[in-house]
């Protein structure tokens, strides 16, 4: 069964309750082994003269084949995952590279250059901006780091072990970034039209999942390499890891400006390639609007003075998108890009009076305790919720009782446990599902502070 069948059966199920990525666990688990066939390894022919890697990592790697050499767009993690993507674009060339080209700077797409040479030194394309993916936060690296091992279950045992939304669940990692070269020709900011190897190649501009970004396109062959700003998944237009504002409208732009091109094929920098004029052109429309969608209703809801809490559970992606395959939510999600473009846009303050100065956890926790009666009413009304499979509720309350003084502390931290548990089997969104049972699992072994940080 497709994936977007299964997303409108669980659906049509009620499995869609207070969350918009929770449908009931073996439908969670049929979506997510249904969007493994997305990145299933091995060599796609996009065109006469164009190849894609699939599956040797997270992203994608692609080769063009000129007159006299070959050009790489973007060259995986490290060298031992590209080596093999290497080794089986052999089986369709032996030419040499003439270029490598960064679509934009994220790990995944930069750091097995190195393994695509053989003696000669290409030319390596690159933005003027490249190297700004992540922003200026480097002050946060620490905290970042434990939460990206998160959000891809990178520590998750085969059991516990999805994917990653837009990537597989298991590559090798060990070797990040090894394989780097960094970048001997800049693409100015007006975009690069050019001839490489007897291969006619444009190069444009292109901010959105990071402002170094840049797509390229080949007018005679119609392929479009689109990099990050577009995969067979709602884009993550806030990474849960940690990162800087992503500008959405940017985004919903640049994808707009590749469907001007009316591709034959579209190559995403995950996921499958989309053949077909009018499937590509479509997915790339539908595409850019959903994220406009839900960039303008966010605002609309901003000017009418909603807060990010309200708006993370209205704003939905338009009917006639929900069940398009390339926009399921298996990696970004719509209520964390409502959170995002409003702290982007306005900062964390919602212009409620009552959350400028709220009371710090541990005295809330005890009014709330109060409100309920007692610690131990608070503690009977937390294993209730877990009960009552109300997970999300026992994992705020799990958060109140480890604050209490005489609270029971092993308990609370065993309620978060099986509520966080009980989300990660509901959740379809490979980022939130692994982030639970992560968090879990550090919970359990006691790498967590008492505060659970």
């Amino acid at each position: 069964m497709k994936v977007f069948n299964l997303l409108v059966v669980a659906m049509l199920a009620g499995g869609v309750a207070n969350a918009q990525t929770h449908v009931e666990p073996e439908i969670a688990l049929k979506m997510l082994n249904a969007q493994q066939q997305q990145f299933e390894q091995g060599i796609v022919k996009v065109a006469d003269n164009v190849f894609t890697a699939v599956g040797y990592h997270g992203a994608n790697t692609s080769m063009i084949v000129g007159n006299d050499g070959v050009i790489i767009i973007d060259t995986l993690f490290g060298p031992t995952s590209a080596s093999k993507a290497a080794e089986a674009f052999r089986q369709y060339s032996n030419k040499p590279v003439k270029a490598i080209i960064y679509t934009h700077s994220h790990g995944d797409h930069i750091g097995g250059a190195s393994a695509f040479l053989d003696g000669e030194q290409p030319d390596i394309y690159a933005t003027e901006s490249f190297g700004s993916a992540e922003g200026v936060n480097k002050a946060v690296d620490p905290v970042k780091m434990k939460r990206n091992v998160r959000q891809f279950g990178r520590k998750l045992s085969q059991s516990e072990s999805t994917n990653r939304g837009v990537a597989p669940a298991n590559t090798h990692d060990s070797d990040r970034g090894k394989g780097f070269l960094p970048p001997t020709v800049t693409v100015p900011g007006s975009g690069l039209k050019t001839t490489i190897a007897g291969v006619e190649i444009e190069f444009h501009i292109g901010p959105g999942e990071t402002d170094d970004a840049m797509f390229i396109w080949l007018p005679k062959e119609k392929v479009l390499f689109a990099g990050d700003n577009f995969y067979s998944s709602f884009p993550n237009l806030y990474a849960i890891r940690g990162t800087a504002y992503r500008n959405v409208l940017s985004w919903s732009n640049s994808v707009a400006k590749m469907a001007e091109f009316q591709p034959q094929v579209v190559v995403p920098g995950h996921t499958m390639p989309i053949r077909g004029q009018t499937a590509a052109t479509t997915a790339l429309k539908d595409y850019s609007e959903a994220i406009r969608s839900v960039y303008d209703q966010t605002v609309r809801g901003i000017n009418a003075g909603k807060g990010p809490d309200q708006l993370a559970h209205e704003v939905k992606l338009p009917e006639h998108l929900q069940d398009k395959p390339y926009l399921i939510e298996f990696y970004g999600s719509v209520p964390h890009a409502v959170r995002a473009i409003y702290a982007g846009l306005l900062g964390w303050y919602d212009g409620n009076p009552t959350t400028l100065n709220p009371l710090e956890p541990k005295l809330k926790a005890r009014k709330i305790a109060d409100l309920a009666g007692g610690t131990m009413k608070l503690t009977e009304h937390m294993k209730s919720a877990l009960e009552e499979k109300d997970y999300q509720w026992a994992l705020e309350l799990a958060d109140h009782v480890k604050w209490l003084d005489d609270g029971d502390l092993k308990l609370a931290r065993s309620v978060k446990i099986k509520a966080l548990r009980g989300l990660a089997a509901r959740e379809y969104n490979a980022p939130n599902r692994n982030y639970y049972l992560s968090y879990a699992n550090e919970l359990e072994s006691g790498q967590l502070s008492e505060v659970w940080f």
